[in-house]
């Protein structure tokens, strides 16, 4: 019995299995990143190399993760427990490169004024940082799987606050990581939008941010933005 069979009879024990499978480990994913297809009857997992000396236990977490995905099933196993804490405790096993200076200094700005970010102040808590492309409305993501923020582009020549306001909301995520709760991970819980609000002068901040979007589109498109609440459209993780 290999791992799809396995995990798929542990989260459906009293179903038949008839599908074929198909597993690959590869480095064209990302860290720690995988993903499930079903073609007809074909059970298609593809995993990122470095879970191949995972603990198999923790891969079948991972495997019925993508089943429940999907197969829109909702559960919540002992194997799914592992495999989110194994995610959870991923920093501990990333390397750590230098950030660019404007993006270090604007993490060192909120560990240093905002709590609660003392604990991420210092090795080994400290996540990678890196500007990623321009973007207008993915303004930044932390990924749990390699525990790296990224930062669009735009906010290079942005004023200090407002490349603030998007490093704190990240910050908060890799602090507050996310609950598992009937099948479905949850990453914007009360005490995350009661720490966000603690940014300094919050509602004014993001109206600029808002304004500041706006401007930087200019000539980019002819749609103009929508927003209903601008990081709850903007941003999603895993």
């Amino acid at each position: 019995m290999n791992l799809i069979e396995e995990s798929y009879t542990r989260l459906f024990p009293n179903r038949d299995f008839s599908h074929k499978t198909y597993i690959e480990y590869n480095r064209r994913l990302s860290a720690f990143n995988a993903n499930i297809a079903l073609d007809k009857k074909t059970l298609k997992v593809h995993l990122n190399l470095q879970w191949k000396d995972i603990d198999d236990e923790i891969k079948i977490g991972l495997i019925q993760h993508l089943l429940c995905k999907v197969l829109k099933h909702k559960a919540h196993t002992q194997n799914i427990s592992l495999y989110n804490s194994f995610i959870k405790n991923i920093p501990l096993l990333t390397a750590r490169v230098t950030p660019p200076a404007q993006l270090e200094n604007s993490y060192n700005r909120i560990c240093s004024n905002l709590l609660p970010f003392s604990d991420l102040s210092h090795e080994p808590n400290r996540p990678n940082i890196k500007w990623g492309r321009e973007s207008f409305r993915k303004l930044g993501c932390y990924n749990f799987h390699d525990d790296t923020i990224t930062i669009s582009t735009i906010f290079k020549d942005a004023p200090e606050h407002l490349l603030d306001l998007v490093m704190h909301h990240e910050l908060l995520h890799k602090h507050f990581k996310f609950e598992h709760n009937n099948g479905r991970n949850s990453y914007h819980g009360p005490a995350f939008k009661s720490a966000e609000r603690e940014f300094p002068q919050f509602e004014e901040a993001e109206r600029e941010l808002t304004r500041y979007i706006r401007q930087k589109m200019k000539g980019k498109t002819r749609k103009k933005p929508k927003f209903t609440s601008l990081f709850g459209r903007w941003h999603k993780n895993i």
